[in-house]
């Protein structure tokens, strides 16, 4: 496979653009330095692999990550709020469940003791400390973290005034209303993981998660989690002369469910082994094959092998990773670009 020219990951042209001297804003397009990761490089590029080189999410907005449990919400949030500091950016996470494994998630990189961590009861104790909060530097992103919004309940609730938990959804939408603007004046970018909960509605979407509208509404970027046909990844041991089998992870799919960031729509599989986080490596190795003429693993013009777990070994020994990725962005970009319009301008 004919390998292109390695492209520069920042440029010095680039860097100087990183905050505009008048607005003091970033400025997203081209610039990779901008945006944090969740761990994937397929759904980075999903999510705004049109903008930005590599893709991944800007700050300064909300993101909602949506799903069935088990599908990796927990494990999103914790790999982009791992993100968040290994670029210096202060991170607040907030734990209504109270069920964060904190030595799990230092497997994404999350140093918890470096975090301001809360058990939040209620919708306002959570915004009005996002308003209230006054991170330094300023010209980093920092990152607000909440799983899961359904956890949330209201005063009138907690007092057993709300029953029927009708005061949630207009105290969400309270909320957003004041605090959405911070988030873009401030560059701060929340991302909420949310249940989804069985519509009774007999016509739309099947499945719609809880809370109101508000949420959905002024979401500027909304993932939702999808197990894929065949989720469970067993794998096998000989132990006393015994064959045994175990499930050690799981392979989703993350939709583009709504975007303000670049293109709705795109997908991307990722699996997630749970003694790891998110194997990157084996999904970027398999985009390569699946869109390529290769018949084996490849990196280049240089062949692996045709077992997966062996191409992963020589991958990692050889401290490749990085030059992975960046072949996966150069053929991703390549088959993005036979979906682009090639109409003119269109003359307003």
């Amino acid at each position: 496979m004919k390998r292109t020219k390695k492209r520069p990951r920042l440029s010095e042209q680039v860097k100087q653009k990183v905050f505009s001297p008048k607005t003091k804003k970033p400025e997203y397009d081209g610039d990779i330095d901008v945006v944090v990761s969740t761990g994937s490089t397929l759904l980075d590029l999903a999510i705004s692999g049109g903008r930005i080189r590599g893709g991944g999410i800007p700050g300064g907005i909300l993101v909602e990550i949506f799903g069935p449990n088990g599908t990796g919400k927990t494990i999103l949030l914790s790999e982009l709020a791992g993100d968040v500091q290994r670029k210096k950016g202060q991170v607040m996470f907030y734990d209504p469940e109270a069920r964060l494994n904190k030595p799990f998630a230092r497997l994404f990189g999350l140093d918890t003791n470096k975090m301001d961590y809360s058990n939040p009861d209620t919708v306002p104790e959570i915004f009005s400390a996002v308003r209230e909060w006054k991170p330094k530097p300023r010209n980093l992103i920092h990152g607000v973290f909440a799983d899961s919004l359904a956890a949330l309940s209201t005063s009138m609730e907690m007092e057993d005034e709300d029953k029927m938990g009708l005061r949630r959804a207009k105290e969400f939408s309270e909320q957003l209303r004041k605090t959405c603007r911070v988030l873009a004046q401030q560059n701060y970018l929340m991302v909420c993981s949310n249940q989804v909960r069985q519509s009774m509605e007999q016509f739309g979407a099947k499945y719609k998660s809880p809370g109101g509208e508000a949420i959905g509404f002024y979401s500027s970027l909304r993932l939702r989690t999808m197990f894929t046909t065949n989720p469970k990844i067993r794998r096998k041991a000989r132990v006393a002369g015994k064959e045994i089998k175990r499930v050690v992870g799981v392979n989703i799919e993350v939709e583009v469910f709504k975007s303000s960031v670049w293109s709705p729509y795109h997908t991307a599989p990722v699996t997630i082994l749970f003694d790891y986080g998110i194997d990157d490596i084996r999904q970027n190795l398999q985009f390569i094959k699946d869109h390529t003429h290769n018949t084996t693993y490849m990196l280049g013009e240089k062949k692996l092998d045709t077992s997966m777990e062996k191409s992963i070994q020589i991958i990692e020994e050889g401290k490749l990773e990085d030059e992975l990725r960046e072949e996966v962005i150069d053929l991703w970009e390549r088959v993005e670009s036979k979906f682009k319009s090639d109409r003119k301008t269109k003359i307003r």
